[in-house]
């Protein structure tokens, strides 16, 4: 069972192992609460993985060490076991999903462990590390639904409190619910008073339909932007800390996530990945009744793929109406398309880019239609841009 010495501990145990990470104001991202981060996007592996990978391998005794450890994980909790295994001198071997982005599965091999990639998602990944523990006797390091792991997670907690003493809520990623329920268990057992508030992806809503439910669900199949909480089952121990000390559990889904991202490194210069960036979208799209409250929310990680990133900021422009597509039906005659062109920037738009086209079965014999990228301030401002549009005549598709 966990307890609250056992939090108090791997404190102890990970002063100088694990950064304490800060905490600071996002005056930016909204308006309608005091907001801020903790910015475990800055931790040394660039997520708050270490500290219960870490702390639950300093617990094994020598003969668990000598046989090493195994973990299965979307790519943070690996490199927070091979970096823990690799300070410990004990071999780690990490199974990570054949789709986890190369980056977190260059940094994993980069930290010292052996990596076994396993077709399909997470829950591949720990069946796959089960067996394979079973064969050669390590020792598995569970990335959620362990005391140790957990207790790892909940310094997290404790750091808040000493750094925001007069907080009222904190928001938390979850994806097995492993960080959630060591940062409630020790917010709760302290404070109370605080609320803690849990964040699904709405393409992986594992905890947040156990809790409706009343036990444990198992997902027939997840699909998020937000790869490192895409979960299809909460763990038993975490389930039972959830329904005890959560709150409330909400969902956001994949466009707000990416217009979190973006809000973040715009307005915070802070770099989240998806999971690490739910929190934020949470509070940005008033999910959560937190209104002129004192907020923290959890960047967990910032470890996101390059690749990745480019598409993210596409969708978050377009979800905060900073990118917009516009569609028009034309006569095809000289000057229509300048005179669009003039329409867009006296509203002062950017276009991006023109399509124009011809052979549309959907338009006049003597018409066509273009195809218009431009950069927008907000969605008031798409708006705008579209009435003077349709008050020049302008018949506008989209």
């Amino acid at each position: 069972m966990l307890n609250i010495s056992e939090i108090f501990n791997a404190a102890a145990v990970l002063k100088g192992v694990a950064r304490k990470t800060d905490v600071i104001p996002a005056p930016r991202i909204t308006t309608d609460c005091q907001l801020y981060l903790k910015t475990e996007n800055l931790q040394l592996t660039g997520s708050f993985k270490l500290r219960g990978a870490y702390y639950k391998i300093s617990q094994l005794s020598e003969e668990e060490k000598k046989k090493g450890v195994i973990a299965c994980s979307a790519g943070n909790h690996a490199q927070g076991v091979a970096l823990g295994a690799t300070h410990n001198g004990i071999k780690a071997l990490i199974c990570l999903p054949a789709g986890a982005p190369i980056s977190k599965v260059e940094a994993t091999k980069g930290y010292g462990a052996d990596v076994c990639l396993v077709p399909g998602v997470y829950d591949d990944a720990y069946a796959k590390a089960i067996e394979l523990q079973k064969e050669h006797g390590y020792t598995f390091v569970h990335p959620f639904d362990d005391d140790l792991v957990i207790a790892g997670q909940g310094t997290i907690g404790l750091e808040i409190l000493e750094q925001l003493p007069d907080v009222d809520a904190v928001v938390v990623p979850i994806g097995g619910g492993g960080l959630i329920s060591g940062v409630a268990f020790a917010i709760k057992t302290l404070r109370p008073d605080v609320k803690v508030y849990g964040v699904q992806a709405a393409g992986a809503p594992s905890m947040e339909r156990s809790i409706h439910t009343g036990e444990p669900v198992r997902l027939e199949n997840v699909s998020t932007i937000a790869d490192g909480i895409a979960v299809k089952q909460p763990g038993e121990n975490t389930y039972e800390l959830c329904k005890k000390y959560v709150d409330e559990i909400v969902t956001v889904n994949d466009d707000e996530t990416a217009a979190a991202i973006l809000a973040l490194m715009e307005r915070q210069k802070v770099v989240a990945e998806g999971a690490g960036a739910v929190a934020v979208a949470a509070v940005m799209f008033n999910k959560l009744p937190v209104a002129g409250k004192k907020v923290v929310c959890i960047v967990s990680g910032g470890n996101i793929d390059v690749n990745t990133l480019n598409r993210v900021i596409t969708r978050g422009l377009a979800k905060s109406g900073r990118h917009y597509t516009f569609i028009i039906d034309l006569f095809d005659k000289p000057g229509q398309l300048a005179s669009v062109l003039h329409a867009i920037a006296d509203e002062g738009a950017n276009v991006i880019s023109v399509t124009h086209e011809r052979a549309n079965s959907n338009t006049e014999i003597n018409g066509c239609s273009i195809r218009l990228e431009i950069e927008t301030r907000d969605s008031a401002h798409i708006d705008q841009i579209r009435n003077a549009l349709v008050s020049k005549g302008f018949d506008v598709l989209n």
